[in-house]
């Protein structure tokens, strides 16, 4: 029972960690940074999601595990349809997140690197795109989370 409570509570944060970044780095940082020169902003960005991606990325491997686990021991036969909902939308996610992190990331350091603006906005667009996507599916999750629970 412990180690199922451990499993719990690293899975909550991770998904706080997660989903409360992608909530600020869109509805804070994003229209506080517009007022940036492409010069300022970019670079900024490209700082913020390099360290904001490796978070996610050990909160993601921790989800995931914690995850399985509690599926596990739950039995997957006895597990209610909204964790099972969960875990499918949480793939979307990591896999969204997967993209962002190994396709879209790298365009932006590159673009910022070579100080070619034009192309880091448009990476950083598809950064943007991604994390709107993921912040929608994390509160769809949180729903359900909720809804096991009510």
């Amino acid at each position: 029972m412990k180690l199922y409570a451990l499993s719990l509570f690293l899975h909550l944060t991770s998904v706080t960690v997660w989903v409360g970044g992608m909530f600020f780095a869109y509805l804070c940082l994003r229209p506080a940074a517009s007022s940036l020169t492409p010069e300022q902003r970019l670079p900024l960005w490209e700082a913020a999601l390099g360290r904001f991606l490796n978070w996610v990325g050990i909160a993601v491997l921790l989800i995931l595990l914690s995850g399985l686990y509690m599926m596990m021991a739950m039995g997957p036969a006895n597990t209610p349809w909204p964790i099972h909902a969960m875990a499918g939308l949480g793939i979307v996610m990591m896999l969204a997140f997967g993209h962002a992190r190994f396709a879209s990331y790298p365009r932006l350091r590159r673009a910022v690197q070579a100080q070619n603006w034009p192309d880091g906005a448009r990476a950083l667009d598809g950064v943007r795109r991604i994390v709107a996507f993921n912040l929608a599916l994390g509160f769809i999750v949180i729903a359900l989370a909720a809804a096991i629970r009510g």
